[in-house]
């Protein structure tokens, strides 16, 4: 029997965006401290999250942000501040799945409604085999300056393999 081709598009994009989803970088959330006190809606806060490093095994990046409460946060329609820090560990046996590029984009989310996102870079410091990350926000019109960069060396036993 014959599938509409709606039902066989609709099953190829599930399929593409399960692929996506597993080598995207995803937020595991580890603590939070509230900031600023707001009478109506989710005070405004600090909020700590664990990314692992989908190209290299046994790196971990803890990203801390600022989380922006208050109505417009509970809705969705905050636009959270570009400042953002970041600490990238060792925790397990490193080891790569695959070639990495000089740079790659690991993880990227939404901090505003349209305009603002926060990014984290990975870069291969090739002389020292060295890994590199990266974390800043971007916005349409305007990007900020405001950024944090951490280092996880890799034992010179192990050559990290570029494309």
């Amino acid at each position: 029997m014959k599938q509409p081709a709606f039902s066989c598009l609709l099953r190829h994009a599930a399929l593409a965006l399960g692929l996506l989803a597993a080598t995207a970088a995803r937020a595991e959330p580890v603590g939070e401290v509230d900031t600023v006190f707001k009478l109506i809606g989710p005070d405004h806060k600090i909020v700590v999250d664990a990314y692992d490093d989908p190209g290299v095994q046994g790196v971990t990046c803890y990203v801390s942000r600022a989380k922006t409460g208050g109505v417009k946060g509970a809705l969705g329609l905050a636009e959270d501040k570009a400042e953002a820090s970041i600490a990238c560990r060792q925790t397990g046996p490193i080891s790569f799945k695959k070639p990495l590029p000089a740079q790659e984009e690991m993880f990227t989310e939404r901090i505003s409604l349209i305009f603002k996102k926060l990014r984290v870079v990975r870069m291969v410091d090739k002389t020292r085999n060295t890994l590199v990350y990266l974390t800043y926000s971007d916005r349409v019109i305007e990007g900020s300056p405001q950024n944090s960069v951490t280092a996880v060396p890799v034992d010179r036993g192990t050559v990290i393999p570029l494309k």
